[in-house]
Formats: structure tokens, sequence, C-alpha cells
């Protein structure tokens, strides 16, 4: 980070936020605000104080008072003034200067900022699997977007960094809510197991997007050369420096460092390199130990709900029989069957009877033997010994049926390749398994250097692509755009 004089000078245009006038001029500052929204960007002393005077917590308010705030405001840098001379007919209206005011760019974004902050409880933060498909169709046209014109590729540019920018802060957002004190606490009670489903699936499908796109997205970073990056990146920088500035000091290296340095922060949101994680994948893994974490506490909740219930009801079932009885002998005799001696031994066994009837007595029942084993970690059964059995001809049948469902599979793929070639463009509907080897081959290829690649039983193959062409690779479970790649295969030796 580097120390600039900006960086290290008191910002005075904040100042009208915390000081003793607070009450007064914040109503100020919110009234040039509501009126520069409705593009109405110079009000004059008096229009401010008819406007605040029609409020009941401003009946006292005068005018002088108003004059008095309006300087200080001035001199904080939040209101910017000029002089109105073309009423003036007299010397004395000359000197007394009727000034018109206007919000100063500081005092626009910091009001800005106070409303998001006055808002942020309730507009809350939301994850939209719509933004990551939104920006993989942007990375499509990085290759074909460099033959377009300055002013639409820095449309392009804009809206793939909006979209970035958003995607990133609506995650972090959310994932701070979910990660609180106060959700946590949330977790532990009852109440979270109303609405522990619906979230579940809602980061759930917020998963299934991300892995999608983000593997396609990762495709399109690695296929961009830099020749063909570069000159888009360039022409952004040149429309950016020819947009006419007023009152603004523009720096090329300045614009040129922040519009790479954002192609570097995407790229490495999307693509791990160096050894280190993507934060795609991180955002993956965190998702899911979300995920993880609230079926935990749910489980819980329901385990210990259930079991707490189960037991009021047998309590009160016993209360109920024990207040049936005439004496207290006979209640002796229900404690006893009830409760039986003082520390019983209970013996389980898998009892297999030989009748139904609920009034057959233990008398009347074939005794059952149960071996009992001692309860100790280093207790041992003895192994019997016992000879080598042949299994050969087990072996060989798994050997066969495994050999015979692998021919069927390799039958089945060279059904969709033609004249060796399997263009993923003319590919009809596939079943999961199936598009999941022809994807896994493709990943294979795009790993090596010379894009070339060997199927598991040796045949090799290469991958070809016309440049900006995709295809849709329709499926049974949905579809997807890709780049339109086709793999070439070798000719089988003989």
């Amino acid at each position: 980070m580097e120390i600039t004089e900006k960086l290290i000078k008191p910002l005075k245009e904040a100042n009208y936020l915390n000081v003793d006038n607070t009450d007064r001029y914040r109503p100020i500052i919110r009234l040039f605000f509501e009126h520069y929204e409705k593009l109405k960007y110079w009000m004059y002393q008096e229009e401010v104080y008819e406007e605040l005077a029609e409020d009941p917590y401003f009946s006292g308010y005068t005018l002088e008072q108003c004059q008095q705030d309006l300087a200080a405001l001035v001199s904080w840098g939040n209101l910017i003034t000029i002089q109105d001379t073309r009423k003036v007919t007299t010397i004395d209206e000359f000197k007394n200067k009727k000034f018109r005011y206007q919000l100063s760019e500081y005092a626009v974004e910091i009001e800005r900022m106070v409303i998001h902050l006055e808002n942020l409880f309730i507009e809350g933060a939301s994850l939209e699997p719509t933004l990551l498909e939104r920006i993989c169709i942007h990375f499509s046209r990085l290759k074909t977007i460099g033959k377009e014109t300055e002013e639409q590729i820095y449309g392009f540019w804009d809206h793939l960094n909006t979209d970035f920018i958003r995607l990133n802060q609506n995650y972090q957002d959310y994932m701070h809510t979910l990660n609180s004190v106060k959700a946590e606490e949330m977790m532990r009670t009852k109440e979270f197991l109303l609405f522990k489903d619906h979230l579940v699936e809602y980061l759930r499908n917020f998963v299934k997007s991300l892995q999608l796109n983000a593997s396609m997205i990762e495709q399109y970073i690695r296929s961009i050369s830099e020749e063909e990056l570069f000159p888009v990146l360039n022409k952004v920088v040149q429309y950016e420096l020819s947009i006419p500035r007023m009152d603004v000091e523009i720096n090329e290296e300045m614009i040129r460092e922040k519009i790479f340095g954002r192609w570097e922060s995407m790229r490495a949101w999307f693509v791990g390199e160096n050894g280190k994680e993507s934060e795609s994948s991180k955002v993956f893994d965190t998702t899911n130990e979300i995920i993880r974490k609230m079926t935990r506490y749910a489980a819980r909740i329901s385990e210990l709900s259930n079991q707490g219930a189960n037991r009021r009801e047998e309590y009160h079932k016993l209360a109920q029989i024990f207040l049936k009885c005439e004496n207290l002998s006979e209640a002796h005799r229900l404690s006893a069957c009830v409760f039986g001696i003082e520390k019983p031994f209970h013996i389980k066994a898998d009892l297999k009877r030989k009748t139904e009837s609920i009034h057959s007595g233990v008398f009347e029942e074939e005794p059952y033997v149960q071996i009992v084993k001692p309860r100790t970690r280093t207790y041992r059964e003895k192994e019997r010994r016992t000879g080598i059995t042949d299994r050969t001809a087990q072996k060989e049948e798994a050997r066969r049926i495994v050999i015979e469902n692998a021919r069927r599979e390799r039958e089945l793929l060279e059904g969709y390749i033609k004249d060796n070639r399997l263009d993923f463009s003319r590919l009809p509907v596939l079943e999961p398994k199936i598009r999941d080897i022809f994807l896994t081959w493709l990943s294979k290829a795009l790993e090596h250097k010379n894009r070339t690649a060997k199927t598991e039983d040796g045949r090799e193959y290469r991958i070809e692509e016309e440049a900006g062409k995709t295809c849709v690779l329709s499926c049974t479970d949905g579809e997807f755009t890709m780049p339109g790649y086709t793999l070439v295969f070798t000719e089988h030796s003989q």
C-alpha cells in the first residue's frame, strides 16, 4: 500500500455527522440530496428555510440560524456556493451576496453511504445464481469482443465489473449474516427448523450454479492468450481517458493499473495458479461447511425436542397409573413391576418366539441361550483354523463381468465418434454418465500445452477449436453453453 497525501489528510466533509448541531446539519444535507436526486442542483437560502420550517421539529428555526448552518457546511466543504448576480440592481444588493448552494461531490457520496447504512438491515444481501450466469456469458465473449468499437468494449467491461463486484459483495454480506452471533443463536432455537430446509435448498442451488459456471469461466480464461486480451484492456484504458472530466486529474498510469488490477482479481477469483486455491473454490467449501453446520444444528434440536417430548409423555402416563392405585400395597406392587430391583441387569437378545400370543408366560416359552462376551478392549475371539478356499471360479466370473461392462461402455462411447471426430456441437441428448466421460477427456487434454491426451483404453486424441464458436450441450438433466470443441482421435492401431 502506498501512503499518499489524500490518505492521511482529515476528512472535514464528514464533520456534520457528529457535531453539536448535527440535528440541523443532517436534515439540510438530506434536503439538498433529495433535490439532487431530482436533478435540481442549486437552492437558495430562502428555499432551504421554507422547506425546513414546514416540519414541526423546526418550528422555532430562524432565517439567521439557517444562514449560519449553511455557512458552516460551506466551510467544511459539504456545500459549494456561487453568487447570484442576475437580478442585482444596486450596490447594496451586490454587497449582501445572495448565494446559491449546491452539494459537493464528497457530500453526495457521504450522504449515499449514510442512506445505505440506514437501510442496511432492511435491504440485506442475497445470493443470485443469475449473476454467475451473466458473468459466464461475459467471459465467453472475451475472444470476440476485441473486434468491436471502443465504446462497445467499454460497455462490456463496465457490465462485467459491475456484476463481479455485486457478486462478491453480496456473497460476503450474506455469509457474514450466516456467521454472525445472532445467526448462531437462532440456529439453536426450535424456530430454526421452520425455515431450515428452505435456507439449505437456497444455498445448494447457489453451490450448483457456482460449480457449473466457475469451471466454464476457468476454461474461458485459460483459453484466451495475452495477445487477445491486452488489446481489449488497452481499448478500455483509452476510452476511459477520452471521457471529459472537470476538476479531476486524469493519470493514465493509475487508470491502467486499476483496469489490469481488476482483471487479475477476477482471474484469481476463478483460476488457481502457483499452487494457490482459487477464490471460487474457497467460496464453494465455505458454503458447503455452512450447510453442514445448519444440518447438524437442526438434527440436534430435533433429537432433543423428541427426546424431551417422549419422556414427558411417559412420566405423565406413569403418574396416571399410580393415581389409579387403590392403596399403598397396590402402589408398591406397581412400583416393583415398573422400576424392578434397585440395580437390575438387562440382557437383550434376538429372540425368535414360536407364538405371538401376549398371554404366554415366561415359563411357557422355550429357553434361549445368549453368549455373553467380556466387555474389555483386549478381548479377542479365538479364530478357527481353516484351509485356503479356492475362489478361482468366482474371481474369473467377476473379471468376466468387468471386462464385459467395459466393452459395452466402449462400444457406446464409440457410437458418438464419427470419422474419428467427437464434435460437441453435434452431439445428441446425453446421459449424465456419458457427458461426464466426454468432459473428463476434454479436461485432460486442456491441461497439456499441446492439448493432447489418451483415453482409458490408450487411444490418443487432440483438441480442435474454432475461435469464438460456442455450442449448447444438451443432457437429460439440463443443458449448458460451452466453447465449440472437437476431439480428433488417431486411427486405431492394427
